[in-house]
C-alpha cells in the first residue's frame, strides 16, 4: 500500500490569472476579517480558489449554508470552464518567501493508511491532537463537493535517504507548468511535472520506505507506535475531515468500487523537516472576552496547586501595549509549554464561559488583537527537530502547537483534483 502516490492533478487554463487564482489557505487569519476582505477584492470576478474554498473566518456566519451552496456550484462550472489541464504524476513545488525557498511534492494521500483515531498506528498520521467538533462544518463543504484543492502540508524525516535529491537533479528537465507571484504577501510559488513513470515509481518506493520497521526503529529507539512515512504539519483537520467524508462514502461501495473511487484519495504537498525553509514555529494564543488581571492571577493559581511553578517553560500574557506578564512552569503539567497552558485553559473557560481562545499565527498579530482587548498568549519557541521524535516517542502533539513558518508562508490553493464521479 503506497501512502503518497501520484494523482490526476488538475491545474487551470494558462488563460487564467495564477495571482488571483491562488489563495492562502482558509485556516489563516481567523480573526481578521479585513485580510479575507482584501483577497476578495482582488477575486472578485475572476476565476479563483477563493471561490471554491470556504475561509474559516466565515465558519459562522448567518449565510454559510448559502455560501457552501454556491461553492459546490462553482465547483462544478470550473471543471467545465477553468480546469483545463490535466497532469497525471506529481508537480515538483518550489515555494520562495521570506524564510528561502522551499520544496514540495504535490501528490495524493491514500486515506486508507491514514488515521487521526488515538489508539491507531498508520503510516500517515496526525502530529497534533485532532478535535473531531471542527470536522463536521468542514465536512459540510466536502460533502457535495467536486473539486478538492489542497492546504494541507505533510513532512517526512528524509535525514538519511533525502526525497528531493532526484527531483533537484531532474528540476531542470522537468515541464515548467506555472510561475507566479502570491497575492497579499505570499512570496512566488513554481510548479514542474513530474511524469517519467520511473521517476514517478522511484518516489513513491522511497515515501513508502520511510516507515521501513528496521531503519525506523533505528532512528527512533524507543518509539511506542508502529512505524511512520509521513506526519501532518498543517491542515491537520482538512486531513481529518476528509478521511470522515472518506469514511461515509466508501459504505455506500462494492470492495472492488473501493479500490479506485477518488475520494479514497486526498491531495497534499510533501516536504522534508529538514528542508532550511520550513520554518517551525509556535501558535500563539489570544483569550477574548476575558480580563488581562484574572488571566494572570487564574494561571498563577493554577500552576501553585499543582507544584509546577518555575522552571524552563515560559508563557508570556500581554495586552499589546508593552505589558507582559512571563508565567514560568517547570512542565509537571505537561512535557510542552503549550500542554501546560491548554491544561491551564481547560479549567479556566470552565469557570469563565463567556471567554473564548483563538489560535494565532505570528507574534503581531497576537499584539494587534490583544491590543482590541484580547489577552495575548505567546509560547516559547517550537525545535522541529523534536517533531518526529515526538510523534515516535509519545503519541500526537497537543492541539495547535506548532505552525510551519508565518501565516503568509501557508501554502496557497492552487492545484485541484476531482474527488467524486
Amino acid at each position: 500500500m503506497k501512502p503518497f502516490a501520484a494523482s490526476d492533478i488538475l491545474l487551470p487554463d494558462v488563460s487564467v490569472d495564477l495571482e488571483r487564482w491562488a489563495v492562502l489557505a482558509c485556516d489563516q487569519f481567523t480573526s481578521e476579517p479585513a485580510y479575507w476582505r482584501r483577497a476578495a477584492a482582488l477575486c472578485e470576478g475572476f476565476p479563483s480558489t477563493l471561490h471554491i474554498t470556504l475561509p474559516e473566518v466565515y465558519l459562522e456566519a448567518d449565510n454559510v449554508k448559502e455560501r457552501i451552496g454556491w461553492i459546490h456550484e462553482t465547483m462544478d462550472r470550473y471543471l467545465e470552464t477553468v480546469l483545463t489541464r490535466r497532469v497525471r504524476g506529481f508537480v515538483y513545488v518550489e515555494r520562495t518567501t521570506p524564510s528561502g525557498t522551499r520544496r514540495g511534492l504535490v501528490g495524493a494521500v491514500d486515506l486508507e493508511t491514514y488515521s487521526f483515531e488515538p489508539d491507531a498506528a498508520p503510516l500517515c498520521r496526525p502530529s497534533e491532537a485532532t478535535v473531531r467538533e471542527r470536522i463536521p462544518p468542514r465536512l459540510a463543504v466536502r460533502e457535495g463537493a467536486s473539486v478538492e484543492s489542497p492546504h494541507i502540508l505533510l513532512l517526512c524525516d528524509d535525514a538519511d535517504a533525502p526525497l528531493f535529491a532526484p527531483l533537484e537533479k531532474a528540476r531542470d528537465d522537468l515541464p515548467l507548468l506555472y510561475r507566479t507571484p502570491l497575492m497579499l504577501g505570499g512570496g512566488v510559488v513554481e510548479g514542474r511535472a513530474v511524469t517519467d513513470a520511473a521517476l514517478v515509481s522511484r518516489l513513491e518506493e522511497a515515501v513508502a520506505a520511510l516507515a521501513g520497521p528496521d531503519a525506523f526503529a533505528a532512528k527512533y529507539p524507543g518509539a511506542k507506535a508502529g512505524p511512520f512515512a509521513m506526519a501532518v504539519g498543517d491542515g491537520n483537520h482538512s486531513l481529518a475531515t476528509a478521511k470522515a467524508h472518506w469514511e461515509n462514502v466508501k459504505q455506500t461501495l462494492t470492495p472492488a468500487q473501493r479500490e479506485s473511487h477518488p475520494a479514497r484519495y486526498c491531495l497534499a504537498e510533501l516536504c522534508s523537516v529538514h528542508d532550511e525553509a520550513l520554518i517551525v514555529e509556535p501558535i500563539h494564543r489570544v483569550i477574548f472576552d476575558a480580563d488581562f488581571d484574572d488571566v494572570a492571577r487564574a494561571f498563577a493559581a493554577f500552576l501553585t496547586e499543582r507544584g509546577d511553578k518555575g522552571g524552563a517553560q515560559t508563557i508570556t500574557l500581554t495586552d499589546g501595549k508593552g505589558r507582559e506578564v512571563a508565567v514560568r512552569a517547570a512542565g509537571k503539567t505537561h512535557a510542552l509549554a503549550v500542554g501546560t497552558f491548554e491544561a491551564f485553559w481547560a479549567e479556566f473557560a470552565k469557570a469563565h464561559p463567556a471567554a473564548r481562545v483563538d489560535y494565532i499565527h505570528g507574534k503581531s498579530s497576537v499584539e494587534m488583537l490583544a491590543r482590541e482587548g484580547g489577552v495575548g498568549v505567546l509560547m516559547p519557541p517550537f525545535a522541529k527537530s523534536d517533531l518526529f521524535l515526538g510523534v515516535a516517542k509519545g503519541g500526537v502533539l497537543p492541539k495547535k502547537t506548532f505552525s510551519m513558518g508565518h501565516a503568509e508562508e501557508k501554502r496557497y490553493y492552487l492545484e485541484c483534483r476531482r474527488i467524486a464521479l
